[in-house]
């Protein structure tokens, strides 16, 4: 499953060989002037959901999270193309869909560079009927099934050894057939092997989903859900 990179001295743009994309995919006033911006998610910063209703897709721009993006926003240091957040996600979605984990599907990424600095974007397929567990959670409760199924899932992820920087309960979405998907997996990677890091990641979903419960006025989340995904992501650990 190889890319296409095409470049020029400032400007690189890798793409899926089978497809054919325009640098103005990345620009969302290119989806506007077609009326084909499908909707939008709000969150530290602004998602797009474009092109064709058919076959939606999403567009995301990289910044800057914590004190530092306040000052910068989204321009990063400049090291090389490979050592770009936009590369490096890129390349991980590729290896996930080859292990036919539940991730979204990478269309194409492009870096800009500027002087010493560059930014980026990333376009990808849109998980039909994907909906924000955060989302889903303010609307209803969850079966246990559903609840058992996220903790395979991340076993599943743990299992082959990848790493999900900012796991968290935005960035699981349940699919129209109820089956979790994770995204988002900027700064991810292939661990060589299990670790902390596993822990480390179960600790951060459990300390989201508190923070939106203390946030949130309903938000359907208790202990007892928590116990019910930790059994079956141990279980699935063990098979």
């Amino acid at each position: 499953m190889n890319s296409h990179l095409h470049k020029t001295d400032t400007h690189w743009l890798l793409h899926m060989p089978e497809l054919v994309v325009s640098t103005q995919w990345f620009e969302p006033e290119f989806w506007r002037e077609q009326d084909k911006i499908l909707g939008e998610s709000r969150g530290r910063n602004v998602t797009w959901f474009v092109g064709e209703k058919e076959e939606p897709m999403v567009l995301r721009h990289y910044y800057r999270g914590g004190l530092i993006g306040k000052l910068v926003n989204d321009q990063y240091w400049f090291n090389g193309i490979k050592n770009t957040r936009a590369y490096k996600e890129y390349e991980l979605l590729i290896e996930l869909e080859k292990r036919e984990l539940p991730a979204c599907r990478v269309i194409g990424a492009q870096v800009k560079k500027f002087g010493l600095i560059y930014r980026a974007d990333l376009l990808m397929k849109m998980v039909d009927g994907g909906q924000d567990l955060v989302a889903r959670l303010t609307k209803k409760e969850l079966d246990d099934a559903v609840w058992r199924e996220i903790g395979k899932t991340i076993a599943i992820f743990h299992s082959q050894h990848v790493y999900h920087a900012d796991l968290n309960a935005h960035n699981i979405l349940i699919n129209k057939e109820n089956k979790p998907w994770l995204i988002d997996f900027d700064r991810g990677e292939i661990k060589a092997n299990q670790g902390q890091w596993c822990q480390d990641n179960l600790d951060r979903l459990l300390r989201s989903f508190n923070k939106e419960l203390a946030q949130l006025p309903v938000f359907h989340f208790t202990l007892d859900n928590w116990q019910t995904l930790l059994t079956a992501y141990k279980s699935q650990l063990n098979t």
